[in-house]
């Protein structure tokens, strides 16, 4: 784990003499700092970020769970969807008491539907309404939503005042540094956000020409902290353990971070970074049997909503990041993924839960897992 500045080094086991983790000293101006959208009051500093394909209830259930999340955020959802019906998108913004406070992210280029998009999720009791202008996929950007939002400054100024004059809620925007390295329009953005009354700004430290590649600018997330007086700035990228997160607190001086791999990688992240800011000290990650039963909690979530044929498709995706977390057998990750019923899905579960993991015990600390980002050109995506 890499190292920043003020850490020391502890034992993770009392009787432990050779394996350690680094803790970091968190920064002594931030501790104890609320952090509100307006009138909404986070209950911490560390958010579940919008991730395509991930995000969606069942997910959000088992971070609230865990503890430590102060606002989780719907995958990103097209406001012209809502407004039409779609089921697709009315699945997204599915929720539940235990979801609460919700934010919802919408993406679109038309004002007036992203005006109505708020309104109608404000009337559904929605807490707060997300603009994307971070998206770099080319079916989002080639609409002129997204990160190409950020090569329209006047236009995007004034559709974001449309959205948030729309609605009492707090209207908040993701974005990224710029287009490329050659428009960092991040901060100017940031400054008129400001102005028009958006609650708060996260902020990816990439530009869209990056897409996921390099690593993110610390320095990029501090000049858009730097661009604003009052408003909250939201850390975004490469956010994996509490090393990770310290850093950027303490470069950037953002008031508060957003996760999303990290999150699928280790649940327990938000728990962890909640018990480090308020004792200097944080609980372990869930070992194999507890991720075991996490993942069949988060299935059963899943089946609430589609049905089980459907859910255990949908849920292909994510049930790989957790057996590989776990470090199952790769036989037996694929009987998973390919079990099309019930029966043969519970069989798979009994061999991996008869097997064990393959390295280390049950109960025992699981290696770092970093689940991997898309790549190759971002225009292909």
């Amino acid at each position: 784990m890499s190292a920043v500045e003020g850490t020391e080094r502890i034992a993770t086991d009392p009787d432990a003499t050779d394996e350690t983790f680094e803790r970091p000293a968190f920064p002594e101006r931030l501790r104890g700092d609320v952090v509100a959208y307006g009138s909404l009051q986070l209950r911490s500093r560390y958010l579940l970020s919008p991730l395509a394909g991930f995000t969606n209830l069942p997910f959000r259930r088992i971070v609230h769970q865990l503890g430590g999340v102060g606002l989780a955020t719907t995958d990103l959802v097209s406001a012209r969807g809502l407004l039409e019906g779609s089921a697709k998108s009315l699945q997204l913004i599915s929720t539940c008491e235990e979801d609460r406070p919700l934010a919802v992210q919408i993406f679109g280029q038309d004002p007036q539907v992203m005006h109505d998009a708020a309104q109608f999720l404000e009337a559904r009791g929605v807490e707060s309404v997300d603009i994307n202008m971070g998206c770099p996929v080319n079916r989002i950007t080639s609409g002129g939503s997204g990160s190409a939002m950020m090569c329209s400054p006047r236009q995007t100024v004034d559709l974001v005042q449309t959205v948030v004059d729309a609605v009492s809620i707090p209207v908040t925007v993701k974005m990224r540094l710029g287009w490329d390295d050659s428009q960092i329009t991040a901060p100017l953005f940031a400054r008129e956000f400001e102005q028009v009354g958006v609650a708060a700004i996260a902020i990816h430290g990439r530009t869209r020409e990056q897409g996921f590649g390099g690593t993110v600018s610390l320095d990029g997330i501090r000049q858009v902290v730097e661009a604003v007086e009052h408003v909250p700035v939201i850390g975004n990228g490469d956010i994996r353990n509490i090393a990770d997160a310290a850093r950027m607190l303490h470069v950037t001086g953002c008031r508060g971070i957003s996760i999303g791999r990290g999150a699928l990688a280790n649940p327990w992240i938000f728990r962890q970074l909640v018990e480090w800011e308020t004792t200097g000290t944080w609980s372990l990650p869930g070992h194999f049997d507890d991720r075991l039963g996490l993942m069949l909690t988060q299935l059963g979530y899943l089946e609430e909503l589609v049905g089980f044929e459907r859910g255990l498709v949908m849920f292909r995706k994510m049930a790989h990041w957790y057996l590989k977390a776990m470090r199952v057998r790769a036989k037996l990750r694929h009987r998973v993924q390919t079990a099309a019923t019930r029966a043969e899905f519970d069989a798979a579960i009994a061999a991996i839960r008869d097997e064990g993991p393959v390295t280390g015990s049950r109960t025992g600390e699981l290696p770092e897992l970093h689940v991997p980002v898309p790549s190759g050109p971002v225009e292909k995506w």
